[in-house]
């Protein structure tokens, strides 16, 4: 009994200090020719960071035929509830080695929540509408947010020195799997693309459009 609560008085002690010792860190995220770019997931890395125990339930929905969000990011763990907005039915599936997986013809009924227990990039489409894809981000740490209008994403963390990963559909391979080291004594990191984005792919309907 004493050596259970002596473990969480020291658990206490080491989540206030770090609260205490937290400070402001800047990442923002511009492209190969200078501009800010929006929705980009930043995700800081590091052994001491504990993941959270109860996730709340995250949701991909379908609107007006396609994913929403495009890019949803979540914490590893993360129960996913995949509702269905649309009048028509959805077949979404995924073959990506983080979460394989197929909820087969639904339209008013809600699937059971799917666990995304690996870190990784989950990319998502449907089997009646092609043109649909959308994609989860299932991040191994607790440490992440999406880009602001102005490339920014603002973290209150503890000094330390992080790996940072930063991610998007419409980045080319090489930035996309890219890790900078931060320095525990940085308050501002800028993260320049090194290639062009991808275009912005076009919404196509087809033959099953009203189904």
């Amino acid at each position: 009994m004493w050596s259970r609560f002596r473990s969480l008085s020291i658990a206490l002690l080491l989540g206030i200090s770090a609260a205490i010792n937290a400070q402001p860190l800047t990442v923002q995220i511009v492209d190969h020719q200078g501009n800010p770019f929006q929705g980009a997931v930043v995700e800081l890395q590091h052994p001491d960071i504990v993941r959270t125990t109860e996730l709340p339930q995250a949701a991909m929905d379908q609107i007006n035929k396609q994913f929403a969000p495009y890019l949803l990011a979540i914490e590893q763990g993360t129960p996913v509830v995949f509702p269905n907005s649309d009048s028509i039915k959805h077949h979404v599936f995924s073959f990506s080695a983080a979460k394989r997986f197929q909820l087969k013809l639904y339209k008013d009924r809600r699937p059971e929540p799917l666990v995304f227990d690996k870190p990784g990039v989950v990319a998502l489409g449907c089997n009646i509408h092609d043109w649909m894809v959308g994609y989860i981000y299932v991040a191994q740490s607790k440490l992440y947010l999406q880009s602001d209008q102005q490339g920014y994403a603002q973290f209150d963390v503890p000094p330390r020195d992080y790996q940072l990963r930063v991610w998007h559909p419409r980045f080319k391979e090489s930035d996309a799997q890219r890790l900078t080291s931060t320095s525990s004594n940085t308050n501002k990191i800028i993260f320049s693309l090194n290639k062009p984005l991808h275009p912005i792919l076009d919404d196509q309907a087809d033959e099953f459009d009203s189904y």
